[in-house]
């Protein structure tokens, strides 16, 4: 058989192949870029653990502010999200108020920042006033006078923080100074990556937001906690929400009625009756009683005698009845 001669065009395609072919397993083009200016980037499972750690943090700071403030106050998490510590600073107002949180026993301070159209309304309510918003805007530093008064406002969101992240690990919160400025924070470097945490608070007609950050090199030393130890906390950290909540509750006040769920009248009817009517209702003595509570009927039950009283005794739930 005589020797086959390629054509240019077969050749270029088992060139092209071989090209195809040799890319498709080139790591380079698999491999995704890294940003060396951010070295303390932390794993999405981390930051997911973090923002449910904060979500109980919300609700149980919304529990402590409407007793402490005696007002009605949500608390909503916002986001999670890692930033450089310039790009942190770069989104807070100024001026505004600002505190570093000593993280004992972890060296480096956190950030705390309340902004000013959330502060001037809580020191309003705290000096006897309404804490309805102005219709200007207060735009100033807060004085020493006010930062003082503050501190009981403080002493809560700290607590509330600790008590939430004992749930990974003990972190002693606290203040070590005050600044009105986030320009003149000077105790991360500005490409130092910090966890970012914004909540807005609601207390009435005013609103605005709480910014924490946290040294994200903090956050990766305790990732070993996080994996270890916050699947095995979760159920003593639900039992403990439940426990609060049931303490919240127990105060309140339920209404409860045992009616005999029998025949109806007519109010027309009822009108007529004269003195000497009989009334057959056509109602059994065995028939369970319904137990109501606010209305609506949750156990079946017996008339029972107590001495010279009357009770009820629960036979059974409603719902196994269905």
């Amino acid at each position: 058989m005589a020797d086959r001669v390629l054509t240019q065009d077969e050749i270029d395609s088992v060139f092209r192949r071989f090209q195809d072919r040799r890319s498709e397993n080139d790591l380079s083009k698999r491999a995704q870029a890294y940003d060396f200016r951010r070295p303390d980037r932390i794993a999405k499972d981390q930051l997911r653990a973090i923002h449910l750690l904060h979500e109980n943090f919300s609700r149980s700071l919304a529990s402590s502010l409407s007793a402490y403030l005696r007002a009605y106050v949500i608390v909503n998490l916002v986001s999670v999200e890692q930033l450089s510590f310039l790009e942190f600073t770069q989104c807070l107002p100024s001026p505004t108020c600002i505190v570093a949180l000593g993280m004992r026993p972890f060296d480096g301070n956190a950030v705390l920042e309340i902004n000013p159209c959330l502060v001037f309304p809580i020191l309003e309510m705290l000096l006897g006033g309404t804490g309805k918003p102005a219709t200007n805007k207060m735009i100033r530093e807060i004085t020493e006078i006010e930062q003082s008064i503050l501190e009981a406002v403080y002493r809560i969101i700290l607590h509330d923080l600790k008590d939430s992240w004992r749930q990974v690990t003990n972190i002693a919160f606290g203040i070590d100074s005050h600044e009105t400025e986030p320009s003149l924070l000077q105790f991360l470097a500005p490409n130092e990556a910090v966890v970012a945490i914004s909540l807005e608070i609601r207390i009435g007609d005013s609103a605005g937001m709480m910014n924490i950050g946290i040294p994200s090199i903090v956050i990766k030393m305790l990732r070993q906690k996080f994996d270890q130890g916050w699947s095995n906390r979760r159920t003593a950290a639900s039992d403990e929400e439940q426990q609060r909540v049931l303490r919240l509750i127990r105060p309140g006040q339920v209404q409860v009625d045992a009616r005999l769920q029998g025949p109806t009248l007519r109010l027309e009817d009822l009108l007529q009756l004269n003195e000497g009517d009989v009334l057959a209702f056509d109602y059994s003595a065995t028939k369970p009683i319904h137990f109501l509570v606010n209305g609506k009927l949750k156990y079946f039950g017996q008339m029972m005698a107590a001495g010279a009283k009357r009770s009820l005794q629960l036979t059974e739930p409603f719902h196994l009845l269905d």
